[in-house]
């Protein structure tokens, strides 16, 4: 049991030594250790408050270029409204204009059909009166070489002579 006793102290002083070492490890170190640790958490505490900073100014930048851009989107629906108001304005205008232009060139085929006609009416008279005329002629000489003496002949020529200035100034 004496072993058990002598182990049972070595262990209690192996352990005082231990946590002796520890003290006094602390009590040199300490400072120094502790020192590096708070200066390298101070370290990363500013780095991250930078990086806090930093993100907080990206947003603001972003939140304005976001406010621009909907401003621009804004500013080109309306203009791309004044724009489609100002293209089916014009196109109702074009539209006008070439319905006008189509009417006004529908009379002027209207009348260049009216005026053919009636140059084919007046042809058509003058063909006929010519084709009158030829018949009667005809029908005349028919007529005057079956009834007519050489006496009768030069009496009807010299009152066709006397009827000429009349018929002339009528003309």
């Amino acid at each position: 049991m004496q072993a058990d006793a002598f182990s049972g102290v070595l262990w209690v002083k192996s352990v005082f030594w231990v946590t002796v070492a520890f003290v006094i490890f602390f009590v040199l170190f300490g400072r120094k250790l502790w020192a590096a640790i708070t200066a390298m958490l101070d370290s990363r505490a500013e780095t991250i408050r930078r990086e806090l900073a930093e993100a907080a100014q990206l947003r603001r930048e972003a939140e304005a270029l976001l406010a621009e851009a909907r401003t621009r989107r804004e500013a080109a629906l309306g203009e791309a409204k004044r724009l489609l108001d100002s293209a089916q304005a014009e196109a109702g205008r074009v539209a006008a204009a070439m319905a006008g232009e189509a009417e006004a060139a529908a009379q002027r085929r209207e009348r260049m059909a009216l005026d053919r006609i009636a140059a084919a009416e007046k042809a058509a008279v003058t063909e006929v009166r010519v084709a009158a005329a030829e018949v009667a002629a005809a029908a005349a000489q028919q007529v005057i070489a079956q009834g007519l003496t050489p006496e009768a002949d030069a009496g009807l020529i010299d009152h066709a002579i006397a009827g000429l200035p009349a018929a002339l100034r009528a003309a």
